[in-house]
């Protein structure tokens, strides 16, 4: 018998299933549906092979994104902003510039990703301050620091002095799931852990955080894929 058990956030699914012949915890992910299974032997405490799948997160996390394929960024792809798809286009100007026909990418067009790259995390972090200021208000609460990197194992983190971190790639995804990891991280200003009363916080002020952190289980690893070339 196995069943679904969660790890780490945004969650992965990971299916648990026991053997009377494994002598070892066995971690596999499947090649042709990307689905996570670790095996226990049947002296083994579930609790000990959850806590031996905290430890492998960003192994999972890395190896899953791997098997994606990488899309390079050039002038006549599409690439995700806000949760449409838009076409990078060559332009003439100083600066990269969004409009409904896609991305206008001006210079060398080797140095399209490069240039892209750059206005992504600019527009990223101006959309991430305004949603952690709205989000902190409602709590009673101001942020400290933001800084954006491009981690693959969380969206986003909250520190004891209520620094914030966050993945610059939430700008592809739709509005309201970035929103929804702001509104997340700053419920950490409150409760600095995933209780009750922390989801409670996150209810309050984001109550439709299920649908965004479903959207991040199913398609979050997608904005991985795309290399900037840098």
């Amino acid at each position: 018998m196995s069943r679904l058990v969660s790890v780490g956030n945004p969650p992965i699914q990971v299916k648990l299933r026991r053997s009377g012949r494994s002598r070892r915890l066995s971690l596999r992910i499947s090649r042709t549906t990307g689905d996570v299974t670790l095996t226990l032997p049947n002296s083994v405490p579930e609790q000990e092979g959850i806590d031996f799948l905290r430890e492998k997160e960003l192994w999972l996390r890395q190896h899953l994104v791997s098997m994606s394929p990488v899309v390079p960024v050039r002038i006549g792809d599409e690439l995700p902003f806000r949760g449409d798809m838009l076409t990078v286009r060559s332009a003439t100007g100083r600066g990269v510039s969004v409009s409904d026909a896609g991305f206008h990418v001006p210079g060398d067009p080797d140095r399209v990703g490069v240039r892209l790259q750059s206005f992504l995390k600019t527009t990223a972090r101006d959309h991430l301050a305004v949603a952690s200021d709205k989000y902190a208000k409602q709590v009673g609460r101001t942020v400290g620091r933001i800084t954006l990197r491009d981690t693959k194992s969380r969206w986003g983190s909250c520190t004891s002095r209520g620094d914030l971190m966050y993945s610059w790639r939430l700008i592809m995804a739709p509005p309201e799931v970035l929103n929804y990891v702001a509104a997340h991280e700053v419920a950490h200003l409150i409760e600095m852990n995933h209780s009750d009363a922390f989801w409670q916080v996150v209810e309050r002020i984001f109550p439709d955080h299920r649908r965004c952190r479903d959207w991040l289980r199913q398609h979050g690893g997608k904005l991985h894929r795309y290399d900037f070339g840098n």
